[in-house]
Parts: C-alpha cells; sequence; structure tokens
C-alpha cells in the first residue's frame, strides 16, 4: 500500500530504455513505487524488447513506445540535436494522448520537456540528474573542465544545447541528483539555478541478487566456470575505461604467478555490459578491448545470451578456454550467476568520476569485495578505510596500483572475505535498497503535487524553451528532408 492515502499516478519519460544503470534506476524506481501501490507508466523514444531489462517485457510495467520520426543521427553528426527533437515527439504523444490521467511526471536525462509539460499539461514535473549532459558531450567528465573541449564549430553547436539544458532543468518543481558528487558539480556548472538538488541514491533490487539464478539454465551454463574469475559490468562505453581492467588484469595474472598459489593460466576476466549495434562507441569499445587483448597475449571469445540477436564480429575467437569472455547484453540470470558464483574473485568498476555507479552496490550486496577509481560516485558506495570497515577498495585508475590491490584481494583469508562480504550487504541494505528509494522518491513526487495547479500562462522563460525547441525541430525536418 502507498504510504500516503492517495495514490498518485506518475509518468516516466526516458529517452532510450536500453540496458545501463539508468534505466536501471528508471526500471526500479518505476517497480518500488507500484510495490508502494502508485500507477506507474514508462514513455519512451526506445525500445527493443531483445535489448531490455526483463521487468519491461514480462508484464511488470507497462512501458509505451510512440515510434519518432526523427533518427539517433544524421551521418553519425547532431545526436544531441535529434535527442531533443525525439523527446519533443514523445512529449507532444504524452499530451495528446494521456496527460490528463497522471497526477505528476518523472523525467530524467533531457530536460528538454519540463516546461513544455508543465505549460501544456499543466502537471508538475521532478527532474532526477544523472549528470549534467553538457560536461558528457565529449566524453567522460574530468574535474576543472568545462565540458566544452572541441572545435570552435562544436562549441558553436553545443551552447544553444546547453542554454536549453539549463533553462528547462530550472524549470522543474523538485530537482533531484543521484550522488553528493553530483549534487556538487550540478551546483557549478548550473549557476542559474538556485535551488539544492536533493539527494536520492539509486536503489537496488536487493532480492534479485540474494535468491539464487537457475544453474541449470543454457545461458547460465555459457559463463559460469570453476575458474578464478574477475568480473566487470558496465555499457561497452568509451567512458567506462573498461580497458583498466583488461590491462590491470594482464599485469594482476603476471605478479600472482611470483607470489600465489593460484595458476595464472586458469584466471579469467569476463566483461558483461549492454550493447548496441547501432552505436558507434559501442562497437569501437568493443573493438578496442579485443586489440587490447591481442597486444596483451590473451585470448578471448565475444559471446551473447540466447535471447540476444546481436550479429557478432567475424573476428571472434573461440578458444577453449578463454583469457576474456566478452559477454553482450547478459540476462539477470547470467549477472546473478556471475555474481553469486563461488569462483568470482571481485568485481572491477572502472569508471572515472562516475556520477554514481550502480555496478559497486551489485557487488556489495552479493559479497563481492569491489575494486573502483577513487573519484566520483563509488567514493560516496564503498568504504576504503580503516581497513576494519572496509567494503572495496579505492585506486586512482593505474594498471599498476590496480594489479596490487587484486593481490591483496586475492590474498584475503576465508574469514576476511566473509567479514567484508557482510559489511558490504549490511551497507548495501542501510544505504541503497529499492525501498529506501522508493519512499524517498514518493515523497519527492508528493512535494511536487503539493504545489498545487501550474499556473496557466507561466513564465517567459519556459515558453522561449519551447519557442526554441519548436525551431530546432523545423530545422531537423530541412535536415532530414535535404539528407534523402
Amino acid at each position: 500500500m502507498a504510504s500516503d492515502t492517495k495514490r498518485l499516478a506518475v509518468a516516466f519519460l526516458h529517452p532510450d530504455l536500453g540496458l545501463g544503470g539508468a534505466e536501471r534506476l528508471v526500471v526500479d524506481a518505476a517497480l518500488g513505487l507500484q510495490k508502494l501501490g502508485h500507477s506507474v507508466d514508462i514513455y519512451t523514444s526506445h525500445y527493443d524488447p531483445s535489448h531490455c531489462f526483463e521487468e519491461t517485457k514480462d508484464g511488470t510495467l507497462r512501458v509505451h513506445c510512440p515510434r519518432p520520426p526523427f533518427p539517433r543521427s544524421i551521418k553519425g553528426k547532431l545526436h544531441i540535436l535529434l535527442a531533443h527533437a525525439r523527446q519533443l515527439h514523445l512529449t507532444s504523444h504524452i499530451i495528446r494522448k494521456s496527460a490528463s490521467k497522471y497526477d505528476v511526471f518523472f523525467v530524467d536525462q533531457l530536460s528538454t520537456c519540463v516546461p513544455i509539460l508543465r505549460l501544456l499539461a499543466g502537471k508538475r514535473v521532478v527532474f532526477y540528474c544523472h549528470f549534467p549532459d553538457k560536461l558528457l558531450a565529449d566524453g567522460a567528465y574530468v574535474e576543472g573542465k568545462s565540458g566544452q573541449q572541441g572545435s570552435l564549430l562544436k562549441r558553436l553547436y553545443r551552447m544553444p544545447m546547453d542554454w536549453l539544458e539549463e533553462v528547462t532543468t530550472s524549470q522543474a518543481d523538485v530537482i533531484i541528483a543521484n550522488s553528493k558528487f553530483t549534487a556538487s558539480v550540478f551546483k557549478k556548472h548550473f549557476r542559474s539555478i538556485r535551488v539544492n538538488p536533493r539527494v536520492i541514491y539509486p536503489g537496488v533490487n536487493l532480492s534479485a541478487y540474494e535468491s539464487s539464478p537457475d544453474w541449470d539454465d543454457p545461458d547460465v551454463r555459457q559463463v559460469v566456470s570453476d575458474r578464478p574469475t574477475l568480473l566487470s559490468l558496465n555499457r561497452f562505453e568509451k567512458k567506462k575505461n573498461t580497458a583498466l581492467a583488461v590491462d590491470s588484469f594482464a599485469l594482476f595474472r603476471r605478479r600472482l604467478s611470483e607470489q600465489s598459489s593460484i595458476p595464472m593460466e586458469t584466471l579469467r576476466l569476463v566483461i558483461a555490459g549492454g550493447y548496441d549495434p547501432r552505436l558507434e562507441d559501442n562497437m569501437m569499445t568493443l573493438v578496442g578491448l579485443i586489440d587490447r587483448a591481442k597486444a596483451k597475449s590473451l585470448s578471448y571469445t565475444i559471446i551473447q545470451p540466447s535471447s540476444s540477436k546481436v550479429t557478432i564480429p567475424p573476428f571472434n575467437m573461440k578458444p577453449e578456454n578463454p583469457d576474456i569472455i566478452l559477454l553482450l547484453n547478459f540476462t539477470t540470470a547470467q549477472r546473478s550467476a556471475l555474481l553469486s558464483s563461488a569462483s568470482t574473485l571481485a568485481l572491477l568498476y572502472t569508471p572515472t568520476n562516475e556520477h554514481f555507479g550502480i555496478g559497486p552496490i551489485e557487488g556489495m550486496v552479493s559479497g563481492l569485495p569491489v575494486l573502483a577509481c577513487d573519484s566520483g560516485g563509488p567514493t560516496e558506495s564503498i568504504i576504503d578505510s580503516p581497513a576494519s570497515e572496509r567494503t572495496g577498495w579505492l585506486r586512482p585508475p593505474d594498471e599498476n596500483l590496480w594489479a596490487d590491490a587484486l593481490v591483496e584481494i586475492v590474498s584475503l583469508s576465508k574469514d576476511e572475505r566473509a567479514l567484508l562480504a557482510g559489511r558490504g550487504r549490511s551497507r548495501a541494505r542501510e544505504m541503497f535498497g529499492m525501498d529506501a528509494m522508493a519512499l524517498s522518491l514518493e515523497d519527492a513526487l508528493r512535494e511536487a503535487v503539493a504545489l498545487g495547479p501550474v499556473p496557466g500562462v507561466g513564465a517567459l522563460t519556459p515558453l522561449l524553451g519551447f519557442l526554441l525547441a519548436f525551431l530546432l525541430g523545423l530545422v531537423l525536418n530541412s535536415l532530414l528532408g535535404r539528407s534523402t
């Protein structure tokens, strides 16, 4: 039952409901609100039943995906411009078809629609900021850089996009950030927005990690092994820096052969994550990892679950016992099996300045030692010192330091691993459970609804945002007409 007498009808707007941390948050937030008794619908501009979380295709959650008339890019360009256009199309669909039945809107990643929903649908909006988009335009965020380090032409292209992001974000009735790190970056780079974002950590469906997987599942049998395993869970994106896992794994194997009784050749690295062949970044990241493995004289193979229909590159190696397994679009059962397998030694979380990072929580709730970069969200989720309170290791993204940490991890005694696992599980339950997130999110949604009806005319700023978005749509129509 809901924690208040009024049951809310909530609409989620998310641009691409694939496989990733932001998508996992949306799914878990929707599940948490449903558990509290609220009605939830998810609207998205892209949804592929063969590339999604299972709760979105088994009837647990209602997903609506009106097909947009705009592509993701034009000849590999104009990604952000087209993302705005696709969200405007999605917003217009909601306004025309179903806006009246919702009490409040939950928007994340793209804020373009915020003033439009308020102005034309007359409803309050909660915006969840994973990270300011303008700081991600050129890849991973680097402290001290503006996020606009490209050519003059690109900076000119980004200027109206960045202005639009800040202006439309400011119109949200409640703003949420996914970590204290993200909130601090938000305040630093959105200086016109005076409010302090409320921090609500992404919740994890702890029960999904505590239940035993079906070890007879063919997809599970495909990935489990008695071989000592290091595990990396991340989308195949350059900014996730999975290359660090390959480099530190190769160096760790060499050091372990000198310092441990574990035979070097028995060790393996499993890199699992969402992979979309439509995205050049995904393809180039996969190719880059393969090239890195070859350069380190490591054998590899690429696999995918039976439900995935991704075309695997023709240069896939298939050795009997590969050093590295590249698992594309893993299933929930495969993830659970890899995290809970007795042979898994540690979870490697490689991104730098990650906004929050669900991976360390998955590792801790599964009782695994976690090794992550010492920046961003993981510094809030992982305790590295003192050793008596440790739930993981935080190290700079240096392969030598990571290899040293891995040697330390595998050298833990059985009792030390058990104590660390208990601390990790306890911290995950107390701070990052779905119930805690759902209750905090429910409170934010109720706060927005309690503000009452949105003024009918609205302020000049959101109207300007809407007019700019409309003009962008006209420009896009012209561009699309010329390209066909």
